[in-house]
């Protein structure tokens, strides 16, 4: 062979030779990259999973909490057996609320609170992210269940011992909302005019969840202690808690007859639970229960997104004036009936 066809192959072979090592130095380069990228993913992962644990273990709830929405209490009639809307739906439920001029949403009707800047109130613009129509969700209608013949006997008896009697005699017969001492439980942890969040706060052998509207505070135990004796009431109840898997859940007795919640008596029973879904969003779930008010137990489930807000102090000036005002005006209004007698 010629020698310089040999020349030829040695470098066609060197070249072959050089090009395979680069081939596999390349591929250990991107192997080693992928290798890393994917420990840094799985660590990302990690990480974010312990993030969801306090250092002792529980499920870590901690954090502020918004739970403003539009989607009303119970399901409206527009809707029917309709649970959940489509996307559709939902563009035109947001855009119709919004129109309203008084600041509140669709389908919520005027409440006690009133405001002289429509832009003061907070419902928020949308409607909750699972697209339910209402909060209730058990029943299956979406409605408050209907209240017993033993609850309308007792909301009748109550309005006879008023009979004869002013709605302002004195600040006993104004609730406990307008008298600024506390917006109750559960009334207190459904989304509001304003005061949208809470705060909760954890330790190994407690909770502690704080209310913006009026500043309500609860401290749950989860050491297992019974309930207080049922002769011992109490506006919030007395709570308890303990966890069920990643689920907090606080059992609440002993409910004072004046902190009534949609009509309940002092045989009011409320379970809770709080459930982190993700890194921003908390699921909160509720059912009462009162055989003496309503024919069933009734349930209402929504999601809390976390918020890196603030919780504001709730005053509740106008309040104590507002109840200074109410109780000159009846003064007043009986004095001239008396006068005209």
């Amino acid at each position: 062979m010629p020698a310089h066809h040999t020349d030829i192959l040695r470098l066609n072979w060197m070249a072959a030779i050089a090009k395979l090592f680069t081939a596999i130095l390349c591929r250990s380069i991107l192997l080693t990259a992928a290798l890393g990228s994917s420990v840094s993913f799985a660590q990302q992962v990690t990480d974010q999973a312990a993030a969801l644990y306090t250092p002792w273990g529980h499920p870590d709830l901690q954090g502020v909490w918004d739970r403003r929405t539009i989607t009303p209490l119970e399901r409206p009639e527009r809707f029917a057996d309709k649970a959940i809307l489509s996307a559709d739906e939902i563009i035109a439920y947001e855009r119709a609320s919004a129109a309203r001029d008084d600041g509140r949403p669709l389908d919520f009707a005027r409440s006690g609170i009133s405001v002289h800047d429509p832009a003061d109130l907070d419902y928020g613009s949308t409607v909750l992210a699972t697209g339910q129509t209402s909060l209730v969700v058990d029943p299956p209608n979406g409605r408050v269940p209907a209240l017993t013949d033993a609850a309308r006997a007792r909301i009748a008896a109550q309005a006879q011992a008023r009979e004869g009697r002013g709605p302002a005699d004195s600040w006993l017969d104004r609730s406990l909302t307008e008298r600024c001492l506390t917006w109750g439980v559960p009334q207190g942890m459904l989304p509001q005019a304003y005061n949208n969040n809470i705060q909760i706060v954890q330790t190994p052998n407690e909770v502690l969840i704080l209310n913006e509207m009026v500043h309500d505070v609860r401290i749950v135990p989860l050491d297992g202690r019974p309930h207080i004796p049922a002769a011992i009431t109490q506006w919030h109840g007395d709570p308890k808690g303990h966890w069920e898997g990643d689920t907090l859940v606080v059992e609440s007795t002993n409910f004072s007859p004046q902190a009534e919640f949609q009509r309940s008596g002092a045989n009011l029973q409320l379970v809770e639970r709080f459930r982190r879904t993700g890194p921003q969003t908390l699921a909160y779930e509720f059912t009462v229960q009162d055989a003496s008010t309503w024919v069933q137990p009734w349930t209402v489930a929504f999601p809390m997104t976390r918020t890196d807000q603030p919780v504001y102090e709730f005053a509740c000036h106008e309040g104590n004036y507002g109840l200074k005002n109410i109780l000159g005006a009846a003064r007043v209004l009986e004095l001239e009936s008396t006068q005209s007698q």
